[in-house]
């Protein structure tokens, strides 16, 4: 039997239990899995975290230093996110270059946190034009379950709340880094990503592996700390109609309020 008919059935099997008002996990249409956070994982990092979301875990360490600012950015700091799926997280994954679904993920995660303007970059140059502190933020999924969006996401927030950024002042137009001294990143908010998946007429939150597998249609949508939303990234071939895209709106807004206080919680915000 190949692949293509056993995702049919899965499918099949999928749909019939949600027209019965059920997922395969037990779940309500509107519930997320359980999140778990830990952070200072990583020793070497400037901030770290893992994260699992139901079976799903990622690991995100943050690399604090001073760059070159972009050319047209020459009064900010510098923010890059990136990701990657490791081998023994997914029978899929393979080495090498990111895919078009990873570079997708590192596009969705970056946005979201980029739009949201958690990070005040203003207050990351060392020198204007010259000299400036970049926060370059790696995901790493060590075992995949579905809804990889969320899940780094989370870990990428978790790690950012979590870091110190080390002091460096500028000699002879060197900057040189002061020993001993840290600070608090300039945070201003906290992006929080609800990722909802399509599979038929049925919307559900934070979709599974075998949800995931079979979805007609995804969107994330990423809110700040007032509830306001700033990112939106959706996917599949099917579309939403208004009303679901209305619905989409309030469950990442009353969602994204309960992810975001796990977050306070384990930054100690």
């Amino acid at each position: 039997m190949n692949v293509s008919i056993i995702d049919q059935l899965k499918k099949k099997k999928i749909l019939s239990l949600l027209k019965d008002g059920q997922r395969v996990d037990g779940r309500a249409f509107d519930e997320p899995r359980p999140l778990v956070v830990d952070t200072g994982v990583i020793p070497k990092a400037e901030g770290s975290a893992r994260i699992r979301l139901g079976d799903t875990e990622v690991v995100t360490g943050v690399k604090i230093q001073p760059d070159k600012p972009f050319p047209d950015l020459g009064d900010r700091g510098i923010f890059i996110c990136t990701a990657e799926i490791l081998p023994l997280a997914d029978p899929n994954a393979e080495p090498g270059p990111p895919n078009e679904d990873v570079i997708e993920l590192a596009r969705v995660v970056d946005r979201g946190i980029r739009e949201s303007s958690m990070i005040d970059l203003t207050k990351l140059v060392l020198q204007k034009d010259k000299s400036v502190v970049g926060l370059f933020v790696d995901n790493s999924v060590t075992d995949y379950d579905g809804n990889l969006f969320d899940a780094c996401s989370y870990a990428s927030v978790a790690s950012i709340m979590s870091c110190k950024i080390p002091k460096w002042e500028m000699v002879n137009d060197v900057p040189t880094l002061v020993d001993g001294q840290v600070s608090d990143p300039p945070i201003t908010t906290i992006p929080v990503s609800v990722t909802m998946g399509k599979i038929g007429d049925y919307v559900i939150v934070d979709p599974n592996a075998d949800e995931w597998s079979c979805m007609d249609a995804r969107i994330t949508i990423t809110t700040n700390s007032n509830g306001n939303i700033c990112a939106i990234q959706k996917g599949g071939d099917d579309g939403f109609t208004l009303e679901q895209l209305l619905k989409c709106s309030q469950i990442s807004i009353a969602t994204g309020a309960k992810i975001r206080e796990i977050l306070k919680k384990v930054s100690g915000s």
